[in-house]
């Protein structure tokens, strides 16, 4: 095997050696789960300082997925019940979810929250990135390589007189090597700063045995004076990543409102489906007993086959509505299970105390101060106000730039060039220019096309703006028809089950004493089904559109639960809560 000491074979694999240890050290030096933490902990940061900008934003913010809900601790259900028929043994021990629980759930588990935290993050990230442009930025690297040569004399440049020389004869290998470090710094005026050492080492291991370095110290300020110049220009990218972010922290807080409001009509619509499938399951079993009642009587003589064939033809119907309530209450829940993110196949009960416990609330505020309270306070509006006014901020950004590129500019350096050693710049070896660089920018479409488009783009916000407004008052005003509609269906429900269940109650004893017609009973029985359908249907569409009412004027406050506040109930008199703009005042006080 060669031995390769003291040949030029080592010489280079030290130098390369030396550079494969600088590189490293040069490096992150940090494993990839630790810069996965230091950006979570500089986004959790930024969202901490933002967050008391944006009302009812989570305080403690993360995109961590977490475990699996554990359910071990909840009610079980007991026995199961007829109404659900051989399928309902599957329930039996389940575990009973609140609407509170399915909302934490959702809150951990669910794929669309969690992509909508994971958006929030991303753009927090953009915005770390922004910020770190305006910092001073470092850098450093080299190159090396071992080279060998044939040729009889080996021609260099000096650094510094930039002359060719000799530097080697006869036979040559060198070893040369190249170190670069810096730091550039754009300040908010448009000027960058830039500093940077570099080191350069020449080694000739055969031939003619000699070492030359060089290094020199250099220094740059540059500044726009009137394309790219001036603080507004400079910051627009930094400006409009802090604005997107506080975009971004409105939509997610505004997100949760819409979720929350959107899993709790869903949840209710199961209890409601299943609702459905007990009232079928009355509606059967009086059915049955009508037909066998009639049976008994056809037996006797005392009824037409007729008669007998309408009530089992009923019969018939009120088992096909009850297998369809069935399969709608089975598939209701199993896409609620999908909007939790938990798997299809895990075996749950919603709690039915929910669904009994629900009243008519109305929310006690005329259809005025609510649409004051909106656009007070609505979220979304506020990103619609703020994305005019960055709309109207990018005209004189594309107004600048048209202008043409002059900027100034200032450069010096210190150097050395040495044969031995490794020398520092020397301060009395330097040089330095001042200058202007001007372009006339005589092709100026592309700005031009900028510009007329930024023109139309803040004519769209202010539309946009506009149509915001009005689907604002469109929203609560429909709210509050729905809110009346369904508190008047339920008022009918309510009397239409009283007059229904004494309907089939006196419609039944009639036809014990052949006195009643079938017609007559079949009618009171679908009305009696009909109404308490209705007036279950009603209690969750007015539930559900008093959340909305609440939403669509801003003021449902959603926690970390997911769970929302009770909206206190004020009078048409009472004032409006305080406009954005009286908390902070970086916002307007008015529509622009």
């Amino acid at each position: 095997m060669p031995r390769f000491q003291g040949t030029p074979f080592q010489s280079a694999y030290l130098v390369c050696a030396r550079l494969v240890v600088i590189a490293l050290l040069a490096g992150p030096g940090c494993s990839t789960d630790r810069i996965r933490k230091s950006a979570d902990k500089e986004v959790g940061q930024i969202l901490t300082q933002k967050a008391p900008r944006v009302p009812n934003m989570d305080r403690s913010f993360s995109i961590d997925t977490n475990l699996p809900v554990d359910l071990s601790e909840l009610p079980r259900a007991g026995a199961a019940p007829d109404f659900l028929g051989p399928e309902g043994t599957s329930e039996q021990g389940s575990p009973t979810v609140s609407l509170l629980k399915a909302l934490e759930i959702a809150v951990r588990q669910s794929r669309e929250y969690q992509l909508q935290k994971e958006q929030l993050y991303l753009e927090a990230l953009d915005l770390s990135l922004s910020r770190h442009r305006f910092t001073p930025i470092f850098f450093g690297g080299g190159s090396g390589a071992f080279r060998g040569s044939t040729s009889r004399e080996v021609i260099g440049i000096d650094p510094v007189t930039q002359e060719p020389i000799t530097v080697a004869r006869n036979d040559a290998t060198l070893v040369e090597g190249h170190a670069r470090f810096g730091v550039s710094w754009l300040l908010a005026t448009g000027a960058r700063l830039s500093a940077s050492f570099t080191t350069d080492f020449l080694r000739y291991v055969s031939g003619d045995p000699r070492a030359l370095t060089s290094s020199q110290v250099a220094g740059t300020l540059s500044q726009p004076l009137l394309r790219g110049a001036g603080f507004q220009v400079t910051m627009e990218n930094l400006t409009q990543a802090e604005r997107n972010l506080l975009y971004g922290m409105r939509d997610f807080v505004q997100f949760k409102k819409d979720f929350t409001v959107r899993l709790a009509g869903d949840y209710y619509a199961v209890l409601q489906a299943r609702d459905q499938v007990r009232n079928g399951f009355l509606d059967l079993q009086r059915s049955r007993e009508n037909a066998r009642r009639e049976k008994a009587f056809a037996d006797e003589g005392q009824r037409t086959l007729a008669s007998l064939d309408q009530l089992t033809q009923a019969e018939l119907n009120a088992e096909a509505r009850w297998l369809t309530a069935l399969r709608d209450y089975r598939e209701s829940l199993d896409r609620f299970k999908i909007t939790l993110g938990l798997p299809v196949s895990r075996s749950l009960v919603l709690a039915e105390q929910d669904l009994e416990g629900l009243t008519i609330q109305d929310p006690g505020i005329s259809v005025d101060d609510a649409v004051k309270i909106a656009e007070s306070v609505r979220l979304d509006l506020q990103n619609t106000r703020q994305r005019l006014e960055d709309a109207m901020r990018r005209v004189p950004i594309a107004k600048n730039a048209l202008l043409p590129q002059i900027d100034a500019s200032a450069r010096g350096n210190f150097s050395e060039n040495a044969r031995r050693g490794f020398p520092l710049p020397d301060p009395n070896i330097y040089s330095y220019s001042l200058g202007l660089d001007v372009d006339l920018g005589l092709d100026r479409k592309a700005e031009r096309n900028g510009f007329r488009r930024a023109l139309i783009e803040e004519a769209r916000a202010k539309r946009t703006y506009a149509l915001a407004v009005d689907q604002i008052k469109l929203a609560v005003a429909t709210d509050t028809r729905s809110l009346d509609q369904a508190r008047r269906i339920f008022e009918i429900a309510e009397v239409g089950v009283k007059l229904g269940a004494r309907r089939v109650e006196e419609q039944q004893l009639r036809q014990q004493l052949g006195r009643g017609a079938t017609r007559d009973l079949l009618d009171a029985q679908s009305d009696l089904v009909n109404a308490q359908n209705a007036r279950t249907g009603a209690l969750v569409t007015h539930t559900i559109a008093r959340l909305r009412y609440w939403r669509d004027m801003g003021i449902l406050n959603i926690g970390e639960s997911g769970m929302w506040d009770e909206v206190f109930r004020p009078t048409s008199a009472s004032p409006p809560p305080p406009t954005p703009a009286a908390t902070n005042p970086n916002l307007p006080s008015t529509p622009p």
